[in-house]
């Protein structure tokens, strides 16, 4: 190996933002500790989204002065983030890379750690707890950046024509506000809250961490999406049983053609994944022996250990509507300069739509946050150029990768198909919209 790099680096995807840290290496990738990045072979892809090493870049954390944190928060007025996840983060360096003393201000739900929430679907097998999880706890991220950090909090209105956030510990002013609040999991009425776990953050997932550390365990996944389908294989892969339910005949029906469709329920099947679709659930109850009992429209029931629900995510509008932002299937922002409906208020991550189209993905948080950080401190900037993310599923047993976004009721064209890869497209007036490479064969095009 490479010596002539006395410190450890680390390096970023960027496609979905997994931070690979030499010291560490990746062992279920067969890279043992210490190994350097020039080292690592060109055919290694990325754990997590499949990338290869070219879509790697040197990953530094920027130099902030250090300040102490006050045990009472400041009302002067400054920007003001609201959400301590990725997008939030990505906002508060993006703005102290361009400017060192702007005061901010970052609300937070949780204690704002930082930590890659993709991994929390591969993590299980990997035998990751919550410390191992968390990259960075939200005190010494706040020290790092200069930032006031006002944890355990929750925002309870804001008033615009005041520039005023209401929090759950008093009112802060603001000269700019951000919102990264993230997006919430969809529940529908059959599954009581009280007996599904849902994982959409890191104290949630670290509860049911804890509770399948006990030993093998018989569990039930409510939604054969990419997250359901993700966390099916995860669960497997660490011992436990697994049934995925879903009311569509094939897994993720919603995205992919059916020739796909059954190429992954054909996998996950070879994995030992008791996929159960084409039925719903009408209610969910408690066993006098603590186990749930999950009941079928068809009459039939399943007694399970665990319930995962995996059925989706929807931005919470209440702060948003009462303050008078646009709202379509999440808060409504300028495609180019990510700012609301009104002029002092940006947002980005999970919780905007653009075009009325949800913006969940994690490749295009960092550029957001960079267009956003321009913005508000008045710099120039070519803003912020959407385009449409690489979707990519990760599912060892069988890598699925889109390009483009899929359009309902538009026929699929097979391009290439052999026993490891299947290729196909979708074309609206000979002008491609999407991409799709099913499995890790190596042919792209047709023969």
């Amino acid at each position: 190996m490479s010596n002539q790099f006395p410190e450890w680096r680390q390096y970023l995807c960027r496609a979905c933002g997994l931070i690979y840290d030499e010291e560490k290496g990746d062992p279920d990738s067969g890279l043992a500790p210490g190994t350097r990045f020039e080292d690592i072979p060109d055919d290694w892809e990325c754990p997590l989204c499949g990338v290869t090493k070219t879509d790697f870049e040197l990953f530094e954390k920027p130099v902030a002065a250090v300040i102490e944190q006050a045990e009472n928060f400041s009302s002067e007025p400054g920007i003001v983030v609201v959400g301590a996840g990725l997008a939030g983060w990505a906002a508060v360096d993006a703005i102290r890379q361009l400017d060192q003393q702007v005061p901010i201000t970052l609300v937070s739900a949780c204690q704002g750690d930082i930590y890659h929430k993709p991994e929390l679907s591969v993590a299980i097998s990997r035998g990751l707890d919550k410390a191992a999880l968390i990259k960075e706890t939200g005190i010494d991220a706040a020290r790092r950046l200069g930032v006031q950090l006002i944890s355990s909090t929750f925002v309870v209105g804001i008033t615009p024509e005041l520039n005023q956030l209401r929090t759950t510990r008093g009112s802060l002013t603001y000269t700019k506000l951000i919102l990264a609040q993230g997006a919430k999991p969809a529940l529908p009425k059959q599954l009581p809250p009280s007996l599904c776990w849902r994982v959409n953050d890191l104290n949630s997932w670290s509860g049911m961490q804890q509770a399948l550390a006990k030993g093998p365990q018989k569990i039930a996944i409510v939604g054969a999406g990419m997250i359901g389908c993700e966390i099916a294989e995860d669960f497997i892969r660490a011992g436990h049983q697994v049934a995925l339910l879903d009311r569509n005949d094939l897994p993720l029906a919603g995205l992919l053609p059916t020739l796909a469709s059954k190429r992954l329920a054909e996998s996950l099947s070879r994995l030992g994944v008791d996929y159960r679709g084409n039925d719903e659930i009408t209610e969910i109850t408690e066993l006098p022996n603590g186990q749930k009992q999950i009941h079928f429209k068809r009459g039939n029931t399943l007694d399970v250990d665990q319930v995962l629900a995996a059925t989706g995510l929807m931005t919470d509008n209440r702060i948003a509507r009462h303050a008078g932002l646009d709202f379509e299937r999440g808060i409504k922002v300028d495609m180019n300069t990510l700012q609301t409906s009104e002029p002092d208020i940006y947002a980005l991550g999970d919780c905007i739509s653009i075009q009325g189209t949800p913006c969940r993905f994690i490749e295009p948080i960092k550029h957001q946050a960079k267009s956003i950080a321009h913005a508000i401190l008045e710099h120039d900037s070519r803003g912020y150029e959407h385009s449409t993310p690489v979707v990519r599923l990760k599912t060892r047993s069988l890598p699925v990768v889109i390009n483009g976004l899929p359009v309902a009721d538009v026929a699929w064209t097979l391009i290439y198909e052999d026993a490891e890869t299947l290729i196909m497209e979708q074309t609206i007036e000979n002008q491609l919209v999407a991409h799709l490479k099913v499995g890790s064969g190596s042919q792209t095009q047709a023969a």
